[in-house]
């Protein structure tokens, strides 16, 4: 929903009414949305009256033909994060001496591909040991990671203050940069312009493509894949020489205000255009 969301606005711009059903959880981040005429949750969608079309959203892009060459995107498309949201995440996190980077390492152990994406916590030690500050967005870690988690002194856990996608959305909004494994916060954080780096496994989703680092469908996220199966070691090595140039950039480049980060951000997300791709194959699994 959230990548895909992106068409929403073209398809009013042919003159369709869109009334647009979604996630609960997405509900208060998605009411806004440029285009639509009314957001509604999914299970109140068959009440609906009047409707003339249908579309699964991960359709659209069949629908208007997209190639890499065409696909619609733009730094930032998803709707402003509630100012209010933002003031009171502000107010929690201070004034930023270090590089405030969010971090999610694992996703739903129900998927069907979770064993492949997601990384123990304990596997990002020598990362949380950089001179940065880790704000941890993980919803609901396993057992496992919990403990880890309790015991690591380089991150905070503020995931039990985030209700719902909206306050996900304004809590990054605030951030430097959001490292994340393939979940929905890889998409929410690149919808919202914010830098992503996303950690990929050897035969990721088809939708990131194969051997390439680019902004395809975010100008603003950097991809991490493995070249080995469940070989997340160089990956992290990777992100790790990654954060430590970030970090020798930010020191030598004069200090930003967290109030100047938003401004930045949101005049970013008014400027877009297409990425230049090339194409990419889908790797099947073995």
């Amino acid at each position: 929903m959230i990548q895909f969301v992106r068409y929403v606005p073209m398809v009013a711009a042919l003159g369709a009414r869109v009334i647009l059903a979604v996630q609960e959880s997405l509900l208060p981040l998605l009411l806004k949305m440029p285009g639509i005429s009314q957001c509604v949750p999914v299970a109140e969608a068959s009440e609906l009256a009047g409707v003339d079309v249908q579309c699964p959203i991960m359709s659209l892009p069949l629908a208007f033909r997209t190639t890499l060459a065409t696909i619609p995107a733009p730094v930032s498309y998803l709707p402003a994060p509630d100012p209010d949201r933002i003031q009171l995440w502000q107010e929690r996190l201070g004034t930023p001496e270090k590089l405030l980077i969010g971090l999610v390492w694992s996703g739903n152990p129900n998927h069907l591909d979770d064993h492949n994406r997601s990384i123990p916590l304990r596997m990002f030690s020598s990362l949380l040991r950089e001179d940065a500050a880790f704000i941890s967005l993980q919803k609901e870690p396993k057992a496992e990671d919990k403990a880890v988690l309790q015991e690591a002194s380089g991150i905070v856990d503020l995931s039990g203050l985030l209700a719902d996608f909206a306050d996900t959305a304004a809590l990054i909004s605030c951030l430097d940069l959001v490292i994340t494994v393939d979940i929905s916060v890889a998409h929410l954080a690149g919808a919202l312009g914010c830098p992503t780096w996303t950690l990929l496994s050897y035969t990721p989703d088809y939708r990131w493509l194969l051997d390439r680092d680019d902004r395809v469908w975010y100008p603003r996220m950097r991809l991490f894949r493995q070249r080995e199966r469940r070989d997340w070691r160089e990956v992290i090595d990777q992100v790790g020489d990654a954060l430590r140039q970030r970090i020798v950039a930010r020191a030598s480049s004069p200090p930003v205000s967290s109030d100047d980060r938003v401004i930045l951000r949101r005049f970013n997300s008014t400027t877009g255009g297409l990425p230049s791709v090339a194409g990419g194959n889908v790797r099947r699994p073995s």
